[in-house]
C-alpha cells in the first residue's frame, strides 16, 4: 500500500503487479461482515476489499457497519455533536461545474455577497448562540481577494479569539493560502468530489483539473490547516470502483473532517434529470468513514437532512458526529441553492438550532459549545 499520509501523488490506486501494490493477506477469502470487523480493528483495507464491501454487502452487513461506527464514534467523541456556525458569504462563482447550482452560467441565481458587517453580524449572533466554529463557505467569487478573506478573518479573530475559523471557498494557490493561514484560519473544507480522475473530469469542465485539486489538498495539509475532503454520494457516472477509490483516498489521505452527502439535482444543470443518491447509501458510506478514521470529524450534511426528514439524525446514529446550521441572513438563504429543496432556507438561526438540539435529544445525543477541534490519536483513545 503506498505511503500517501505524509505525500501523495496522482498514483494512489497500483493494481497487482505495479509498484507500490501490496497483496492484504488478512483480507483472503473473508466475508463481507468479516472484513467490516477486520476495518474496525485495523483502520485500513485494500482497495480491492472496498470494492468487495461496496458490492457484495447485505442489509445486515449495512446494519452491523453502522453498529461499529456508532460504538466506534461513541469511544472516541462520547455522545457529543460539534456545532458549526454556517455563514455562506457568496453565491458568485467563476466555474462551471455541472452538478452545481450556482454555477457561472445559471442565469436564474439572483446573486449575492455578504458585506464584512454582515458577516460580523452573524458571527455576533453565533457566538450568542453558543457556536464556537464559524465556517464562511462560497462560490470562487473573485471580488473576494486574498486583502478581503485577510480583513474579515483577522476581524473574526480579534473579535472571538476562543472561536474556531473555517474557510471553504475553493481553490487557490499555495501562497493564498498560506496568508489565511497567517491570519487566523484554522480549517479549510475542500471536497475532492471523486478520487477517481476520469469520473472527476465527467462531473466538471475541461479547465478544472483533477490534479490540481489534489495539489491545493496537499498544499492545505502541508501548511498546517485542519484540511476536509469529501465527495458526493450517487453523483453521476459514479460507480462501485470510483466510490471504492474515495474511500481509499480517505484512508491514505487522513483528512481531519470529511464531509459527504448525496447529490441532488438542480433543475438548471445539465444534470437536472440524473437520479438523486440515497439515503442507505450515504449512511453506510458515513459508517465506513468512522472506522477508516476514528477521530474524523464527520458531518451529517444538510444535504442528508434534505433527502429525508430524519437524515441528519440517521447520519449521527451512523457515526456522524458533526451539524452545521446556517448561520446567513435569512435574505439571502435561498439565493444559495447549490441543489433544489434545500431544508432550512427560511428559518432564523436560533430556531435552527433549537429544532437540532431537540432532534438531538431525542436520540440520545447532545449539541455541544465547543471548537470541535479534530482530536489526535492518542487523545481520543485516553478517552
Amino acid at each position: 500500500m503506498p505511503v500517501c499520509r505524509e505525500s501523495f501523488s496522482p498514483a494512489l490506486f497500483p493494481s497487482e503487479g505495479e509498484e507500490g501494490f501490496v497483496p492484504c493477506l488478512a483480507e483472503k477469502d473473508k466475508t463481507v461482515s468479516e472484513l467490516l470487523r477486520l476495518l474496525s480493528e485495523k483502520h485500513q483495507l485494500s482497495l480491492s476489499a472496498y470494492e468487495k464491501i461496496l458490492q457484495e454487502r447485505t442489509e445486515e452487513d449495512e446494519e452491523l457497519a453502522r453498529s461499529l461506527a456508532k460504538e466506534c464514534t461513541e469511544k472516541h467523541y462520547g455522545n457529543g455533536v460539534y456545532t458549526r456556525g454556517l455563514i455562506e458569504l457568496t453565491n458568485y462563482c467563476k466555474n462551471n461545474c455541472y452538478y452545481c447550482g450556482i454555477q457561472r452560467e445559471n442565469a436564474e441565481v439572483e446573486r449575492y455577497r455578504l458585506s464584512k458587517e454582515e458577516i460580523l453580524s452573524c458571527c455576533e449572533e453565533g457566538y450568542r448562540l453558543g457556536f464556537r466554529t464559524f465556517v464562511m463557505q462560497g462560490g470562487e467569487d473573485p471580488y473576494f481577494t486574498d486583502e478581503r478573506i485577510v480583513d474579515i478573518v483577522t476581524a473574526i479573530r480579534e473579535a472571538y479569539p476562543d472561536c474556531a475559523i473555517t474557510l471553504s471557498i475553493g481553490e487557490k494557490s499555495r501562497e493564498s493560502y498560506e496568508k489565511y493561514y497567517k491570519a487566523g484560519v484554522n480549517r479549510y473544507l475542500l471536497r475532492h468530489e471523486t478520487a477517481d480522475e476520469e469520473h472527476y473530469q465527467y462531473l466538471h469542465p475541461k479547465e478544472l483539473s483533477w490534479k490540481r485539486r489534489m495539489r491545493c489538498l496537499q498544499d492545505l495539509k502541508e501548511i498546517g490547516f485542519q484540511v476536509g475532503c469529501g465527495f458526493m454520494v450517487g453523483s453521476p457516472h459514479q460507480t462501485v470502483k470510483t466510490l471504492a477509490k474515495d474511500l481509499y483516498f480517505i484512508q491514505e489521505f487522513q483528512p481531519d473532517m470529511c464531509g459527504i452527502g448525496p447529490f441532488i439535482p438542480q433543475h438548471a444543470t445539465r444534470f437536472a434529470k440524473e437520479k438523486a443518491g440515497s439515503l442507505r447509501e450515504t449512511l453506510f458510506l458515513l459508517a465506513l468513514l468512522r472506522l477508516i478514521k476514528p477521530n474524523l470529524l464527520l458531518p451529517a450534511t444538510t444535504a442528508l437532512g434534505t433527502i429525508d426528514e430524519h437524515g441528519r439524525e440517521l447520519g449521527i446514529l451512523s457515526g456522524a458526529n458533526v451539524l452545521m446550521p446556517n448561520l446567513s441572513p435569512t435574505e439571502v438563504r435561498k439565493k444559495y441553492l447549490l441543489y433544489d429543496n434545500k431544508i432550512c432556507t427560511g428559518d432564523e438561526s436560533a430556531q435552527c438550532r433549537a429544532d437540532l438540539e431537540k432532534k438531538m435529544k431525542a436520540i440520545g445525543a447532545e449539541l455541544l459549545v465547543d471548537r470541535g477541534d479534530a482530536k489526535k490519536e492518542k487523545e481520543s483513545e485516553i478517552e
